[in-house]
C-alpha cells in the first residue's frame, strides 16, 4: 500500500510495541492538524494525543504521563 521506497512493515495491532515502532515508517498521506489527526500511507490513523486508529478498526490508546509527573505552573 506504501509508494515510497523501504516501505512500511505490516501493521500489527497485537501490541503498542509494535505500533509505536511501525508509525514512524509510515509517512503522511493528508494531514489535518485543525482536527487533530493525520492519515498515513499504511492506512493508521494517528491523532495528535498520540493514539492511533489501525486499518483493521482497533485502537492504540494514547500513552498518557502521570499526573505526578507534570510540573506545576508557577
Amino acid at each position: 500500500m506504501c509508494p515510497h521506497r523501504s516501505s512500511c512493515p505490516s501493521v500489527q495491532a497485537d501490541t503498542a510495541h509494535v505500533v509505536a515502532a511501525h508509525v514512524p515508517a509510515a509517512r503522511v498521506v493528508a494531514a489535518h492538524p485543525e482536527q487533530g489527526w493525520s492519515l498515513l500511507c499504511d492506512g493508521s490513523i494517528v491523532f495528535d494525543d498520540s493514539g492511533v486508529l489501525l486499518p483493521d478498526g482497533s485502537v492504540v490508546a494514547p500513552r498518557r504521563v502521570p499526573a505526578g509527573r507534570l510540573a506545576q505552573a508557577a
